[in-house]
């Protein structure tokens, strides 16, 4: 049993040094014009989510999510986001497509995770993906204000879809069973 587990463990360290050669000898490509491996999204996304389940704290938004709150976060978002995760006309942002891996179309394939986890990403970033860290660009209740449109843009209250629709022409996304739900996949 002991030398079972042994030879586990060797042909581990073997296959990550195997690995960590083939990288640093320059044989991994580094181009941002691919589209990565299912498995390599898979690794990543599931990094990305248990590194921000151990270190993000568990805050609410002190901001009410009234019309204003959410017309300045719409506001924000296009003047600071929209250039790679696409902007409220709902069209794909060609930067974001451009990153690797891609950036995620925020408008067209609306979040889905608590607000303490969207705010923890904007403030902090995302490492290797060219997410900068908005906290040092943005103040906290600008942050907030985006956050707080992130997280209900396909469940708007009326006066922030009224906006939505006079300044960009077009219906905002609704929730699944509502006016219209567009789903985009690459």
């Amino acid at each position: 049993m002991r030398a079972f587990i042994l030879g586990v463990i060797v042909t581990l360290v073997v296959l990550v040094l195997i690995g960590l050669g083939i990288a640093l000898l320059g044989f991994a490509p580094s181009s941002a014009d691919a589209v990565p491996p299912a498995f390599e999204a898979r690794i990543a996304n599931a990094a990305l989510d248990a590194s921000m389940e151990r270190r993000a704290p568990r805050v609410n938004n002190p901001l009410p999510p009234t019309d204003d709150n959410l017309i300045d976060g719409i506001k924000l978002y296009t003047m600071n986001c929209a250039l790679c995760h696409g902007g409220l006309d709902k069209k794909e942002s060609v930067v974001g497509r451009s990153f690797y891996p891609r950036a995620p179309q925020l408008i067209r394939e609306p979040l889905d995770d608590p607000e303490w986890h969207i705010n923890y990403a904007i403030r902090t970033g995302v490492r290797y993906t060219g997410m900068p860290a908005w906290q040092k660009i943005l103040s906290e209740q600008d942050i907030w204000k985006i956050t707080a449109f992130l997280s209900r843009v396909q469940k708007l209250p009326p006066g922030a879809q009224d906006y939505w629709k006079k300044s960009f022409g077009v219906e905002p996304p609704a929730a699944e069973g509502g006016r219209e739900h567009e789903h985009h996949h690459d």
